[in-house]
């Protein structure tokens, strides 16, 4: 994910694009300006920010939430401040998965009842049932990012933080790349039940980037409350016809 610059998308850049909307104007300008028009269609629910480890939904989540003037949550750091502060990786080592999860389902739950806020839930939270009951509360939006991407960028900051990722291998990006496989074949059904989907691929198509590690955070956020607002449009038309 390319780091911000003062003009993410100058007038000469390529158009950002979703169905029929085609746009050359400064992209965080848009930004802000489409943050405004769906903060008021949310009516404070809050949004759900499901993914693959290293997806970027706590980067993307925090350009989001300066978007719609939310609070932004990372569910894992909720997790850890409500154990005393022990971090993630800690937590599954010396309590095991099943357990860590059972703090995330808390955490979940917890954060269901608040409103206005973006929360970047953990990669494995989409497997149990519990968890999207809670997030159904609000709307969810999966950040889909081709495994190739997900394991460069692991393998660039180091996976010693990323107990999950467990095949055997001297080389960064092939460890990740395999580890993500095997999550990826036992998750991708349950990212399916979100509400939105948001694919970098086509973000990078729409902006003639090869590089997916290329696109902004703010083109993905400006990409998410695009399709938020086609989510919610689609479905207060439904409820007219109902």
């Amino acid at each position: 994910m390319k780091p911000e610059s003062s003009s993410s998308l100058s007038p000469q850049s390529p158009s950002v694009q979703s169905g029929n909307i085609y746009t050359s104007f400064d992209c965080k300008w848009l930004l802000k300006k489409k943050g405004e028009e769906v903060t008021s269609d949310l009516n404070g629910r809050c949004i759900f920010l499901v993914g693959m480890m290293g997806c970027g939904k706590t980067t993307v989540g925090k350009v989001l939430s300066e978007a719609l003037a939310y609070s932004f949550v990372d569910s894992d750091k909720y997790v850890e401040e409500a154990v005393g502060g022990s971090p993630v990786a800690q937590i599954i080592k010396q309590f095991g998965e099943s357990s860590f999860r059972d703090y995330e389902s808390k955490a979940l739950m917890n954060l269901s009842l608040m409103s206005r806020q973006v929360v970047a839930t953990g990669g494995g939270a989409v497997t149990l049932p519990i968890n999207w009951k809670c997030m159904k509360e609000g709307v969810s939006v999966y950040l889909d990012v081709p495994l190739d991407a997900l394991a460069r960028r692991i393998a660039a900051a180091g996976t010693d933080s990323r107990p999950l990722l467990t095949f055997e291998s001297e080389d960064a990006y092939t460890k990740a790349f395999m580890s993500l496989f095997t999550l990826l074949k036992k998750r991708r059904c349950s990212y399916s039940n979100a509400d939105v989907t948001v694919s970098l691929q086509n973000i990078a198509a729409n902006l003639g980037l090869e590089d997916l590690l290329d696109i902004t955070p703010t083109a993905i956020a400006l990409e998410v409350l695009i399709q938020i607002e086609n989510f919610l449009h689609r479905n207060k038309c439904m409820s007219i016809r109902i």
